[in-house]
């Protein structure tokens, strides 16, 4: 495991590159950088924190406990904040912009002994559990590479979950862990502020800052995830859309489609067809 933390210094007013430093690693992986052209880029933020275009030859996991960064991998950018990290496969080209003050933590795992989770770059959700198991990996000096407890751990997440990054204020973090202990909680945004006795503006506000979405738009994504699993478990469309809080199935299908490219029962179909 490597844990790298960048600062950007301001000497006269003027701003110069990170000092990127290096806090734990074996040194053993090797990385190449990509021939040109490959990813294009902020060529100012890059300047300023980041990483030009390159490749690896082993799968790699990033996590962001502090800060945030943007991944560019083939043609999309992904965002890593302390809830979202990334799943990069061997091979894919790819570079990055940090945020200043911000910490990386990069797992990585042999292609030759594990198979990548995911075809192509993927964000997943980081749960409590992988956030612990992932700090207490940062400190402690016995960590080793290519360990399969830690690889399963990272790669328990449900492969189609979107990514959910979660809010920090103590308001809106509240309601965020009421919704995911039940999704189907019909509170508005107003309703919760009432009951946490803050404004329905400074809530909204909460979630569109630190989560880059709107509120309704996180409670939908945080709705069907939950779905999923319960999909795959073999309740019904209408049963599911019920219990993770959807007004009418129609409107759950319609939310499922728009997110996931297909319908709650083409999804369970592919998901059977995948099993046998």
């Amino acid at each position: 495991m490597t844990t790298m933390t960048l600062r950007t210094a301001t000497t006269s007013g003027r701003t110069t590159a990170p000092r990127l430093r290096t806090l734990a690693g074996t040194g053993r992986r090797t990385e190449r950088t990509a021939p040109e052209p490959a990813l294009t880029g902020d060529d100012g933020f890059t300047a300023v924190g980041g990483h030009p275009p390159h490749v690896h030859d082993f799968h790699q996991f990033l996590y962001v406990p502090l800060g945030r960064i943007t991944v560019s991998a083939l043609g999309q950018e992904y965002e890593l904040t302390p809830s979202v990290a990334l799943w990069l496969p061997a091979g894919v080209v790819h570079g990055a912009r940090f945020d200043p003050e911000s910490i990386v933590v990069s797992e990585t795992f042999g292609a030759a002994l594990f198979d990548p989770p995911y075809e192509g770059p993927t964000p997943v959700n980081v749960t409590e559990a992988q956030r612990a198991l992932l700090l207490g990996r940062m400190r402690s000096s016995t960590a080793e590479e290519d360990d399969p407890r830690v690889f399963a751990a990272l790669s328990a997440a449900h492969p189609d979950s979107l990514p959910l990054p979660q809010p920090v204020t103590p308001a809106a973090r509240t309601v965020a862990s009421g919704l995911a202990r039940t999704p189907g909680d019909a509170r508005t945004a107003t309703e919760w502020a009432a009951a946490l006795y803050t404004s329905s503006t400074s809530l909204r506000r909460a979630f569109r800052a630190e989560t880059g979405m709107a509120f309704s738009e996180w409670r939908t994504r945080l709705r069907l995830n939950h779905a999923l699993y319960l999909l795959d478990q073999g309740q019904s469309v209408g049963a599911v859309a019920a219990q993770v809080g959807f007004a009418s199935t129609n409107g759950f299908i319609l939310a499922f489609r728009r997110h996931f490219a297909r319908t709650p029962g083409s999804y369970v179909r592919r998901e059977a067809q995948h099993s046998t």
